[in-house]
Formats: C-alpha cells, sequence, structure tokens
C-alpha cells in the first residue's frame, strides 16, 4: 500500500501501534488524524512506503514456554558462535551477559523442545484493518511519539541524544516481595502539544506503566488486560491487551521542553525481553 500522489491521513490505526492489538484500542479520536503520503513532505527522489513486520514465537512444545516467550538465550537453539558473531543495538559484540531478549529470537531460532516432540509444520497469518480519508480542512494532524523506560538521555550541547535500549531484564533478586520492579526515565519533550491519545507497549508480567509530567501530574496510566480462556486473543494468563487514555481534548498539555517521567512496572522476578515503551499522540492544536 503506498501513498505517494495524494495527501492520505489515518484515521483508524497505524500497524506499528498495536500492541497486543487483539485487546488494545487504536482509534483515533475525530477531528484528528495521522497524516500520511503528502508530497510535500517526501523527499525529492524517494517514496513512501509501509512496512509491516511481524514476530510470531512458536511455544509448541517448548520445554518450558514462559521463557521461550521471553527469549531466554538458554532456552533457545543457538548456533555456537553466537556470541563471536551477534551485534546488540549499539552495533558491539553481544557478550555472555546478554541472558536474553530481541537478539536470542532472532529468525529461524526455535525453543528447546521436549524430547520426541513432533509438531506439524504451521502457516501464521494476521489480518489488520486500516482505514484512512482524504485530507480536508476540518482534520487536526497530530504526531506521534514512541518513549522508552530505558532511555538514557544525554546531551551535546544543545542538541539532546536519546540512547534507547529497546529492551531491559529484571535480576533475580530485585528485591522479590510484592513490591513491583520499577524501570524509570527522564524523557525532555522538544516539542509539546495536547494529549489526544496514550497507552504502553509491555510483555507478559507487567503490572502498569504511567507518564508523568514535570510537576509530577499524572498524564497516562496503561494497565494490562490477561486472558482467560484458550480461544486465539484470549489465552489463559497471556497479556492479551492494554488499557488506553482518551483524555478530553484541551485539559492535558505537554509544553515545549517539558521533562517526562515514564515508569514502566513489572511483577518483581527474573525477566528477559521486558518493554516499558509509552505511546503518545498530540496536536499542536485544537478544533475551534
Amino acid at each position: 500500500m503506498e501513498f505517494i500522489s495524494n495527501a492520505m491521513i489515518l484515521s483508524f490505526s497505524i500497524l506499528l501501534l498495536l500492541p497486543k492489538s487483539r485487546g488494545t484500542t487504536s482509534k483515533i479520536p475525530d477531528p484528528f488524524a495521522i497524516e500520511q503520503g503528502n508530497p510535500t513532505k517526501i523527499k525529492n527522489g524517494y517514496e513512501e512506503k509501509w512496512l509491516l513486520n511481524i514476530m510470531v514465537i512458536d511455544t509448541r512444545g517448548a520445554q518450558d514456554k514462559k521463557a521461550c516467550t521471553q527469549c531466554r538465550c538458554d532456552h533457545m537453539n543457538l548456533p555456537k558462535d553466537f556470541y563471536n558473531v551477534t551485534r546488540d543495538i549499539h552495533n558491539q559484540k553481544l557478550t555472555t551477559n546478554y541472558k536474553g531478549g530481541l537478539f536470542c529470537c532472532q529468525d529461524n531460532l526455535q525453543c528447546k523442545q521436549i524430547e520426541g516432540f513432533q509438531g506439524p509444520r504451521r502457516m501464521v497469518s494476521l489480518r489488520y484493518k486500516i482505514s484512512w480519508v482524504d485530507w480536508n480542512i476540518y482534520q487536526i494532524p497530530i504526531k506521534v511519539y514512541i518513549l522508552d523506560s530505558t532511555d538514557k538521555v544525554r546531551s551535546n550541547g544543545s542538541k539532546i541524544l536519546h540512547d534507547c535500549l529497546a529492551e531491559y531484564t529484571i535480576p533475580a533478586t530485585g528485591g522479590g516481595g510484592d513490591s513491583p520492579h520499577v524501570q524509570k526515565e527522564n524523557i525532555p519533550m522538544e516539542k509539546g502539544g495536547y494529549l489526544i491519545y496514550g497507552t504502553a507497549h509491555m510483555h507478559s508480567g507487567v503490572v502498569n506503566a504511567t507518564l508523568y509530567g514535570q510537576d509530577g501530574r499524572t498524564l497516562c496510566t496503561s494497565t494490562p488486560k490477561y486472558g482467560t480462556g484458550k480461544e486465539a486473543g484470549n489465552e489463559k494468563a497471556y497479556l492479551i491487551g492494554m488499557s488506553i487514555c482518551y483524555p478530553q481534548p484541551g485539559p492535558i498539555k505537554i509544553h515545549d521542553g517539558e521533562i517526562l517521567t515514564l515508569e514502566s512496572r513489572y511483577k518483581n522476578e527474573f525477566r528477559t525481553g521486558a518493554m516499558g515503551h509509552f505511546y503518545i499522540y498530540l496536536a499542536e492544536e485544537l478544533p475551534q
């Protein structure tokens, strides 16, 4: 699907922003919309295209399904030279201190199987519904920001540099007890706006995620929904959705240069590949 010659806007969803999509609403309230395909914003010689990247973890016959979904390296059939040839997010050689996550769930890697298990070859497909309308004077454009609770923000003079790790490991000796493990970072917003939508992308074991303003006010808290059955999209004990925030347009404004605080909370137990991403849609203006 390509939008090159006509200015279009997505009025329903973005493929990138569908965490646990069956149970997470991605509808954008009217008249706000995300502009796509504006020819005046496409660099000369380039075409604007869509990319859909699907990650599927097959847990059939896995020795430990929970460890398999966390991409635990010691539960994967890794090649012998894995740590010698694999590069991390900073293009550095991956060390044996890396216990699990995206790099141990690369294409064609498989979880360790129960001895004797043989599963038939299986084809997996996902269906997404995308709706759009022609741009008109009544639509109000919004900008999408993805915040990461692992963002080690630093500066180079007046320029803010973001250093997101994308994932993290919760150690086995994280304190235990009923208190959750908290991953927290302060993230400056160069450009602000009115908050239109917010939600978090987390994994199973999540307690919640909260985004705070610089003055300590709560901008949005996203809480999990876990499955209770066996059917697709309602798998028992698996995370199937995150709640969203639809504040009334106007009351919540993030100011230019404001420093936001993102906290992602998980159960305090050993876990690899944990993520704490928060998606917010901001509008620079409101309906007249």
